[in-house]
């Protein structure tokens, strides 16, 4: 396999995991090199994601650390080889990797769960509002960098449809219903939007109602569930872009307050009529 230069997020985290496996082991990366008949630099490279791996090598890395975990391992497999090309890659060049990594993560999630007290979720986002929020980014977008994100935003909304659309809880404060982004029109059309893809069977969208209590810092926050949990990833919002976590502590932490915030929030049923009574105040 050939080295990467720049290796995307998934890459850097299969090579993460390969070495979290030798690690569980005891071993060096140099005794890893001599068991599985490579140099050390070359193992180095696997596990900093710069140098594809087959499944082959993986199932090897696998048996010569003595991991028994095969979910683990054939969800490990699946990352491997070639990198097909997804739709986020056309964005690299015009956004921050991040935005296409968070996209591609995304894709493969087998379920998302999000927290936000500010904003609506990007991906139920309505295409005028993202467009009102993208006018408030500092420095000011220039023209064809509004489009690019907008673009991206709404690609990234198509794991929610199809044959097999992935599972997505919303938990919305309040205070994100109410900031009226874009005026009172473009503020009802989300609204509106939002009881909509509330009735999909795939979404749950539950309020946090001002007084209910909550946790956290009131942070935004996108637990993306992988295939097997040990690649669950968490991804924050902050000043200077995304911030990914797959720690096992920084895992159980979030999970814990999504949990804790899910039970302050008001039921579906409840929060449909509650946003309901939102659009008829506008």
């Amino acid at each position: 396999m050939r080295p990467s230069t720049a290796p995307t997020l998934r890459q850097q985290r299969l090579g993460a995991e390969l070495r979290k496996l030798r690690e569980q082991a005891g071993l060096s990366s140099t005794s890893a090199a001599a068991l599985l008949g490579l140099n050390q630099a070359r193992v180095s490279s696997i596990e900093s994601g710069r140098y594809a791996v087959s499944a082959e090598r993986v199932r090897a890395f696998a048996r010569g650390y003595d991991c028994a975990d095969e979910p683990l391992v054939e969800a490990l497999c699946a990352m491997t080889g070639g990198r097909t090309r997804g739709w986020w890659d056309e964005y690299r060049e015009y956004l921050p990797a991040a935005l296409a990594d968070l996209a591609e993560l995304e894709h493969h999630a087998v379920a998302l769960r999000v927290s936000l007290v500010i904003h609506i979720p990007a991906l139920l986002q309505t295409a005028d509002h993202a467009r009102a929020l993208f006018r408030e980014v500092a420095p000011p977008l220039l023209p064809y960098e509004m489009e690019h994100r907008l673009s991206h935003r709404i690609k990234r909304q198509g794991v929610l449809y199809g044959e097999a659309p992935v599972p997505y809880t919303a938990l919305i404060h309040e205070a994100a219903l109410r900031m009226g982004f874009g005026g009172p029109e473009v503020s009802r059309a989300q609204l509106q939007h939002l009881i909509d893809m509330g009735e999909r069977d795939n979404i749950t969208v539950q309020v946090t109602p001002f007084g209910s209590g909550f946790a956290g810092t009131g942070q935004s926050v996108d637990y993306i569930s992988g295939s097997v949990p040990q690649l669950d990833t968490v991804q924050l919002d902050t000043h200077h872009g995304c911030e990914f976590l797959d720690a096992r502590a920084q895992l159980a932490k979030y999970a814990s307050v999504l949990d804790r915030i899910q039970e302050a929030a008001l039921s579906p049923a409840a929060s449909r009529d509650f946003i309901h009574r939102l659009v008829q105040e506008i």
